[in-house]
């Protein structure tokens, strides 16, 4: 892609309301644009992240065995009645009328719909177990929508629902998941902890979180320093006074606090902030004993489906990101999120000799099957063309300029600032091997 034809509205101005660097950058870097409370627009670069995140979900999921659907967001309001849920989601469901009076909700969360999908049609214990997902559009209405994409009211989510025709097998799928979860974010580059977690309104006897740690994170988490034991401080603590105390603190403040016990491993648990980007829940018969969801076990006789289920924040995770990859200048996308890999950044696009030696870098890794965008614009100043490569967080950069007539490109890192004199006749190749490793 180009530079010049691409819609990448980025600006030096600071939004008001944005305190999180992801918020500020993500607006700044033009990736997204704000509707209204919680609600935002993905400009084309910001699409281009979720794609990517989307595609490693969706790819680890089938190899895990699960299968992809898409349901409406707009569900009956008499299933949540039905699985006697609508009142715990309270005002953040947002329902409505449409002209025949019926009532419906948009979608937060979709455990009555994914029952209802499978009931009837799923109807003996030889067709378990099943794990139907979707990627899709969820709204929650958000009393106090902040912090851009990481609390907003609109956002992608994957959601996932597994049937089983005991508790053994659905713990087996559990630990599928969570271990599916773990290369998920593993591939986006995320440095993140799994813990014990409460269930809240989605109910169950057993949850994990899956927490990107990041100094701004919103949850307190405590983890340990010598073996994987992590848990929410709302598994920990009873005293919700404590915990809103705990999760006002902090991550400097947090430091200064400890732990009277001891992991169960003799490690120090110590305190960390947390971002959730997933959940994963045993529900047992919670739902489909309320929905009336049967099959016949081998027995012949009629019992609810043991259900368990997964869920990912998608478009949650393009914040969660750059909260954990950022300097003062920008973003720094991990490889596997980033819009493109590679920005040739022409410094003159004007001088003919330039821009065509650009142009032939372009598409020489184009056709090495590399993402690459070119910032041929003419308009805009070397300096200016770096800061965008600096704030919109490129991996690479490849500077065509004043060291041309000698034959010599310099490649940047983002991550390092890290700059190489590369011949020219060689930099294709380099910057394929770089790639190779990814």
């Amino acid at each position: 892609m180009k530079f010049s034809r691409l819609f990448i509205p980025t600006t030096k101005e600071m939004p008001h309301d944005a305190t999180l660097p992801s918020h500020q950058f993500l607006i700044r870097g033009g990736f997204i644009v704000q509707e209204g409370a919680g609600l935002y627009n993905l400009l084309p670069l910001g699409k281009m992240v979720q794609d990517n995140i989307r595609a490693i979900v969706k790819e680890e999921l089938d190899n895990a065995g699960c299968n992809e659907v898409q349901l409406s967001m707009v569900t009956p309001y008499k299933l949540w009645e039905q699985s006697e849920r609508s009142d715990a989601m309270g005002k953040e469901m947002l329902r409505f009328k449409d002209r025949h009076q019926n009532d419906f909700v948009l979608s937060p969360t979709n455990e009555e719909a994914m029952v209802t999908l499978v009931k009837n049609r799923a109807k003996s214990y030889k067709d378990l177990p099943i794990n139907l997902y979707q990627i899709n559009t969820k709204f929650r209405d958000e009393a106090r929508p902040r912090f851009g994409l990481l609390r907003g009211r609109e956002f992608l989510m994957k959601d996932g629902y597994s049937f089983h025709s005991n508790t053994e097998d659905m713990i087996r799928e559990f630990n599928l998941m969570e271990n599916t979860y773990k290369k998920i974010f593993t591939r986006l580059g995320l440095d993140f902890r799994v813990v014990q977690a409460d269930s809240g309104a989605i109910g169950g006897d057993g949850s994990k979180e899956f927490h990107v740690l990041a100094n701004s994170g919103e949850d307190t988490i405590v983890v340990c320093e010598n073996c994987d034991y992590g848990a929410n401080i709302e598994k920990i603590f009873d005293n919700d006074e404590e915990i809103d105390a705990l999760n006002e603190l902090s991550y400097e403040e947090l430091q200064e606090k400890s732990l009277e016990q001891k992991c169960s491993c003799g490690g120090k648990l110590y305190f960390k902030k947390g971002i959730e980007v997933g959940h994963i829940f045993q529900l047992g018969d919670r739902y489909t004993s309320a929905l009336n969801a049967t099959f016949l076990d081998e027995n012949g006789k009629t019992k609810p489906f043991i259900m368990a289920t997964f869920g990912i924040g998608v478009s949650r995770l393009i914040a969660a990101v750059i909260e954990q990859n950022y300097d003062d200048k920008g973003c720094i996308w991990t490889k596997t999120t980033a819009p493109y890999m590679v920005d040739i950044i022409v410094s003159n696009a004007k001088k003919d000799d330039e821009l065509n030696a650009g142009l032939k870098i372009y598409n020489e890794l184009k056709d090495a099957g590399i993402k690459v965008i070119i910032d041929d614009r003419k308009k805009e100043r070397f300096g200016f063309k770096m800061g965008d490569f600096e704030l919109i967080g490129f991996p690479y950069a490849i500077i065509v300029g004043k060291k041309l007539s000698d034959g010599i490109v310099e490649l940047v890192e983002r991550k390092t600032g890290i700059k190489k004199d590369i011949e020219i006749s060689k930099i294709t190749d380099i910057v394929s091997q770089v790639f190779m490793v990814i």
